[in-house]
């Protein structure tokens, strides 16, 4: 009878949750543990990260959760809250862990021990990895381990994870911990603390959705803004005069109660680890060169250079190396539709839903992996090295005046060669405000995607008339109308719309060390995983969309009427071209082909709901041609060339240096009313246009990844914002343009 409950129980899967400071190398260890066994989401009702993965241990398979780096549990940024409700067993769908690692800087073991005498509270037994062990000897420095597991009372296992030194014991410690249920030992409070815990337990009982653990009323009492608070449902003005109450008390035993957590957790620890820390050998017990590297990279004139020349490599990498790339991705595309195409050309719009919307769906998105991986694998460089912190720091100045900080730099300077991987980078900022700021004002960056916009239009009006230095100029002001806008509306964004409050941006300089390749590539695969399953069924979506309104309708007897046409101008003046026709690859059969697509797009939904809203863009002097080619191109920016190239019957293959188009463009006149005759393709037109691109939100793959990122609610916010900015940025130009022209 007494077997057949404990099966189940043997079967369910331990729940290991992974914990410690930022840049103790929690991820490396998480990697080994969990190998390619990991999926990415979020947790549930919140934009933070989870990413769980299967560790085979010795008693089966457990799930472990890799948690947000905190250096406390003081639960005031979200990140740290979800820390609180993951290991309290409070946040919904995600199970109290059984066995918590806390993952420890082996060189920083007193401060890293503060976070693992928190934990201990929550009475869950415990695992220590002492990490970087290795920058530990090479400080001549070691640990009595042995001595230092009597004194804890919990397993201690010393770990180099970029090496993957140690995973075995640490697996085999990890096993052993759930049936030991050995459990690091919880301070000894002094009474008023106690006291204080107790009146504040009496004043939330019964407003509580799920009782408070003794941990959680202590972040009520220690931190200023505890996010606890939020669970008491009622009666919080009683729950605060409690609060208040108890820290008086503090100040009577001459303690700060914001400070007084941390005064008392490292006196305990001066204690614990008294005579546990050694020289080892004769080995010199100092810095390991960090400090005299910092003199230069963080000096205020080299330390910025040197940050420019990495920054201008990954630049530069993030868009030029992933050309050849992208290239391949086209070209595949390309082949995939071609051979499609021919296999489904006796089922016209089956062809068509194929090749131009389900397979340039896909190509919507693979294009942009490339660049995603690109830009993944210098920040899993810099970071792994220890680089990235210095460009927080050395960026935060300038940054600070606006409500960011120096993370939000990379993010920034990334979305010049696409938003996508730029917003994906915002998830090395801590401060969810700041991350979101960030995300809303990255895609104002010149991405890519614009460039052929700008090299098209610049390449048919602007150099031709005023020479090179005027177009170089012309597109160098293209890439900073973004980044001026970007600034003051960040500024508006963390004073008036999110309020980010001012911090201090306190960020702790790791050790230089060596990165670990294979953590690197895995991050790369990682993030284009995570792209491809996120973004991509979003992004073929839009694409599909956008294919259906420009194919349909499809009104019986368009393509004879065109047909007829053509003869009766092309044909009928010279009956020997006739032949010609016969030939599909004839430079008449392509043009009555490009004709009869140019007809069909004309009447579609695309361009009726084009030529509906061309009013709304009149002012900036745009027709209706233009403005199908904006809509047109939402799901890509460059999508305008070719849709341009096919309302002007000259093929969806042209690009941006296309002869025929520039010139087209050039002899594009004004059909009908007070303008009919005159040029459409004005200096104020042109630039008007470049403006509104440059301001206009990216593209619809953009859209989807900001969605993931930060929900649809400030993704719809941005797109209004953006749209209107662009619009009135576009109106201004041609308006102030043709009055000084004229």
């Amino acid at each position: 009878m007494s077997t057949t409950a404990e099966p189940a129980a043997a079967q369910r899967m331990k729940h290991i949750a992974l914990i410690g400071n930022p840049n103790t190398g929690k991820t490396s260890l998480f990697n080994c543990l969990t190998g390619m066994r990991q999926r990415v989401g979020n947790y549930p009702g919140v934009t933070v990260e989870k990413k769980l993965g299967t560790a085979y241990l010795a008693d089966g398979p457990a799930t472990m959760i890799d948690l947000p780096g905190a250096y406390s549990l003081s639960a005031s940024s979200l990140d740290e809250r979800v820390a609180v409700d993951v290991l309290s067993g409070h946040l919904p769908g995600i199970e109290r862990p059984d066995i918590v690692v806390c993952v420890i800087d082996a060189t920083n073991l007193k401060r890293n021990l503060f976070l693992a005498m928190q934990i201990a509270e929550l009475g869950i037994p415990m695992v220590i990895a002492l990490n970087l062990w290795d920058a530990l000897e090479q400080r001549g420095l070691s640990i009595d381990i042995v001595e230092l597991e009597k004194r804890l009372g919990v397993p201690i296992v010393a770990t180099v994870g970029r090496k993957g030194i140690g995973i075995s014991e640490l697996r085999d410690a990890i096993s052993k911990a759930a049936t030991q249920e050995r459990c690091l030992a919880p301070m000894t409070w002094p009474a008023e603390v106690n006291e204080a815990v107790n009146n504040i337990h009496c004043a939330a009982d019964g407003h509580t959705a799920v009782p408070l653990t003794d941990m959680e009323v202590r972040r009520l009492l220690f931190d200023a803004n505890s996010a606890v608070l939020d669970r008491v449902q009622s009666n919080h003005e009683k729950v605060r005069a409690s609060i208040s109450e108890g820290r008086e008390n503090l100040r009577k035993l001459g303690l700060n109660p914001m400070a007084a957590e941390a005064v008392l957790c490292y006196k305990h620890l001066d204690k614990l680890l008294e005579g546990v820390i050694k020289q080892a050998g004769d080995a010199p017990n100092g810095p390991d060169g960090t400090e005299s590297i910092d003199k230069l990279m963080l000096h205020r004139f080299a330390g910025l250079l040197i940050f420019a020349a990495m920054m201008y490599v990954v630049f530069q990498a993030v868009y030029s190396w992933a050309g050849p790339l992208m290239d391949l991705v086209d070209g595949l595309k390309g082949w995939v539709q071609g051979i499609v195409g021919g296999w489904l050309e006796p089922w016209p719009m089956m062809s068509s839903l194929m090749t131009d919307g389900i397979i340039e769906g896909v190509g919507a998105f693979a294009i942009f992996l490339p660049q995603i991986l690109i830009l993944f694998f210098f920040i899993a460089l810099l970071e792994d090295t220890g680089y990235m912190a210095r460009a927080a720091f050395l960026m935060d100045k300038l940054f600070g005046w606006c409500g960011l900080n120096g993370k939000s730099f990379v993010p920034m300077l990334s979305g010049y060669a696409c938003a996508i991987p730029g917003i994906l980078a915002t998830r090395t900022i801590e401060d969810p405000k700041a991350r979101m700021v960030t995300i809303l004002v990255t895609p104002l960056m010149s991405c890519s995607a614009r460039l052929p916009v700008y090299v098209l239009l610049i390449g048919a009006f602007v150099e031709p008339k005023y020479g090179p230095w005027a177009a170089g100029l012309a597109l160098f002001v293209m890439h900073i109308v973004g980044l001026l806008v970007a600034v003051p509306a960040a500024y508006i964004l963390t004073k008036f719309v999110i309020k980010t409050k001012p911090q201090p941006f306190l960020l702790e300089m790791p050790s230089y060390r060596l990165p670990r390749m294979q953590d690197v590539l895995f991050r790369m695969w990682m993030a284009g995983k995570e792209f491809v399953i996120r973004a991509g069924t979003i992004i073929l979506a839009i694409t599909v969309i956008v294919w259906a309104l420009l194919y349909f309708p499809r009104p019986a007897g368009l393509e004879d009427e065109v047909t007829k046409e053509f003869y009766a101008e092309h044909i009928e003046p010279n009956p020997a071209s006739a032949s010609l026709l016969d030939d599909p690859d004839s430079e008449l059969s392509v043009e009555l082909s490009n004709t009869i697509d140019a007809a069909y797009i004309n009447q579609s939904f695309m361009a009726r709901i084009g030529k509906a809203i061309q009013p709304v863009f009149a002012p900036a002097g745009f027709d209706w041609k233009i403005t199908v080619g904006v809509v047109a191109s939402f799901p890509a920016r460059e999508v305008i060339i070719s849709t341009l190239g096919v309302i002007y019957s000259l093929g969806g293959d042209v690009d941006e240096e296309s002869p025929d188009l520039m010139t087209t463009l050039s002899n594009a006149t004004w059909k009908e009313g007070p303008r009919a005759g005159t040029p459409i393709f004005t200096l104020p037109v042109v630039f008007a246009i470049m403006v509104f691109f440059a301001l206009c939100q990216q593209c619809g793959a953009t859209l989807a990844v900001m969605a993931k990122e930060i929900g649809w609610k400030w993704v719809a916010g941005s797109f209004v914002f953006q749209t209107s900015i662009a619009w009135l940025g576009a109106v201004l130009v041609y308006q102030l343009g043709t009055a000084i022209l004229s």
